[in-house]
C-alpha cells in the first residue's frame, strides 16, 4: 500500500485469505467500484502431489481461489477494458487466470515472482490513457520478474 501511495495511485487494500477472496470481492466490488482490481497472495505448485501436472488447477495451492475471485469480478464487470484485473502470485496457473478473465496474470514461467510486480502492473495500467493500450514491454520493463513472472492480454489504460 505504501508503494501505491508513493506512485500516487489511489488504492484501497484488504487483507483477505485466498479462500475468502471471491466472497469478499462479491461484497466489495459494488461498494468500491474500482477501475483496477489486484488479486494476489500466495500460490505455488504442490510438490506433494507426484507426479504433478502444471496444467491442472489441482496441482496449485491457491490458483483455484484466484480463478474463483476473477470469475466473481467478471460477473460484476464483464468488459475487460472496464475493469482491469491483475491476478496471481508465485507459480500461479497463468493460463487458467487469463481464461477466467484476468487482464494480467502471473506466472507464465511458473517462477517465484516479486511481491511488488502486481503493484507495478496495476500502476502502469492506471497511468495509461483509456485511448491507449497498455504496452506489455513497458509493463515488463517495470517489473522485477520480467516476462517469466507476468503476462497479459491487450488492455486499454484507465486514465480518463
Amino acid at each position: 500500500m505504501d508503494l501505491y501511495e508513493q506512485l500516487r495511485v489511489p488504492a484501497e487494500g484488504q487483507y483477505v485469505h485466498e479462500s475468502a477472496m471471491a466472497d469478499t470481492l462479491y461484497r466489495l466490488l459494488p461498494k468500491v467500484r474500482p477501475d483496477i482490481v489486484v488479486i494476489t497472495g500466495h500460490d505455488g505448485v504442490l510438490k506433494t502431489r507426484q507426479p504433478y501436472d502444471l496444467y491442472s488447477l489441482g496441482s496449485y495451492k491457491n490458483s483455484q481461489n484466484f480463478v474463483s475471485a476473477i470469475q466473481v469480478a467478471r460477473q460484476y464487470e464483464r468488459h475487460l477494458d472496464a475493469l482491469t484485473i491483475v491476478a496471481g502470485a508465485c507459480q500461479s496457473h497463468f493460463e487458467a487466470l487469463l481464461r477466467a478473465g484476468a487482464n494480467f496474470a502471473s506466472s507464465p514461467g511458473r517462477i517465484l515472482i516479486h511481491a511488488l510486480d502486481p503493484v507495478y502492473v496495476a500502476a502502469k495500467a492506471s497511468f495509461t490513457s483509456v485511448r491507449d493500450t497498455v504496452n506489455m514491454s513497458d509493463v515488463l520493463h517495470n517489473t522485477i520478474s520480467g516476462s517469466q513472472g507476468v503476462g497479459g492480454v491487450e488492455t486499454r489504460g484507465v486514465t480518463g
